[in-house]
């Protein structure tokens, strides 16, 4: 279990945080967990830096799909479906600025906070 866990980025539907024990990085989103080493964290924001939102909604525009966007994976059976909102929360999430040590440079604005103001 990872106790040196130190969070890098986070949106409202996740975070991306780094241990320094093992030198993985953990990326939550929803109900996904990726374990990823920097060379894969690379490729995944790479990946989804070039999806091309547009196309796949367009592609399954008159199709009941919530969600239209595919994340392949190595699984045959299985792909990972996202909506436009979530990519965009995606991309957001893993644009963050690391230091050669991995330390925060946190992205985050006003409206990733998921707090009930109630004025008194």
């Amino acid at each position: 279990m990872c106790k040196r866990i130190k969070i890098l980025s986070r949106v409202k539907s996740g975070e991306l945080s780094y241990c320094k024990n093992c030198g993985s990085f953990h990326l939550v989103f929803n109900n996904l967990f990726f374990a990823l080493d920097r060379k894969e964290l690379k490729r995944f924001k790479s990946y989804i830096d070039d999806l091309e939102i547009e196309y796949w909604e367009n592609k399954y525009d008159s199709s009941e799909l919530r969600r239209k966007i595919p994340l392949p994976t190595t699984q045959d059976n299985l792909v990972i479906m996202f909506n436009r909102q979530e990519i965009v929360e995606l991309k957001t999430m893993l644009n963050f600025s690391m230091n050669s040590n991995a330390e925060i440079m946190p992205i985050i604005n006003v409206d990733d906070i998921d707090y009930k103001l109630q004025a008194n």
